[in-house]
């Protein structure tokens, strides 16, 4: 079975730095520690009001990691040129209104067609993993794999927010459901928002999901445990939640 993969985003660092003002805490700094004790890969998401991570962040973990960087953005010319020039092992493309305060769903790949296909090509001619944020939903995978999109994020905010017991249960059913279907597709399958201690084995237990990215719990979870023991307990409870 393919090994579960943890992409742990380091936003809220930089959200707590900005807070302030200044350099410190050091999201480079988050994200070697997270690195050192369990994750595989690096989350940023640079939004277009650059409220945590900001441009010159991407530009010192492009030079300062080895690690992967899976860029968040939204698809627009300007962050299609930024990820073009910063060429990151992968970005993520996600919905984003200014209002929100975090992501609050999927895209919709299946309406916004038009709008993504220029975005996915230029971002695969720079040799850019693409990936499209989605809720399980089999109209909007399919249009993933016909935009050319090499990964789905499934959307699990959701089932994380959904109540213990039959409502739960029910989502968990559409996110394997859908995970089936982004990987007989030939795409990979990636989840996140929301996940915790709880939810990310449930997610982990699916065969065909093949990473999890996890932010704002384990920065959360930080600040009682330290984030290296954060990021080493989550990627033991994923890993013993592994079929």
């Amino acid at each position: 079975m393919t090994p579960i993969r943890l992409g742990v985003n380091v936003d809220h660092v930089a959200t707590l730095r900005n807070a302030r003002g200044g350099t410190h805490p050091d999201p480079l700094a988050a994200a070697r520690l997270a690195l050192a004790n369990g994750a595989d890969s690096i989350t940023i998401h640079l939004r277009e009001d650059r409220r945590h991570i900001r441009d010159a962040d991407c530009r010192v973990m492009r030079d300062a990691l080895t690690a992967p960087i899976n860029l968040e953005m939204a698809a627009t010319e300007e962050m299609r040129d930024i990820a073009v020039a910063l060429r990151p092992h992968a970005c993520c493309l996600v919905p984003e209104k200014r209002a929100e305060l975090t992501t609050e769903g999927g895209l919709d790949a299946a309406g916004g067609a038009d709008a993504l296909a220029p975005v996915v090509a230029a971002l695969g001619a720079a040799g850019i993993r693409v990936s499209l944020f989605l809720d399980p939903e089999p109209r909007q995978i399919e249009a993933a794999a016909r935009l050319g999109a090499r990964a789905v994020e499934l959307h699990t905010g959701t089932f994380c927010e959904a109540a213990p017991g039959p409502a739960r249960d029910r989502e968990l059913a559409r996110l394997r459901d859908a995970a089936n279907r982004v990987a007989a597709l030939g795409l990979e399958c990636h989840a996140g928002h929301g996940l915790d201690y709880d939810t990310a084995p449930l997610l982990a237990a699916i065969p065909e999901v093949i990473e999890l990215n996890i932010g704002h719990f384990l920065m959360g979870q930080a600040l009682f445990d330290g984030l290296a023991a954060a990021v080493a307990r989550m990627r033991r409870v994923m890993e013993a939640a592994r079929p």
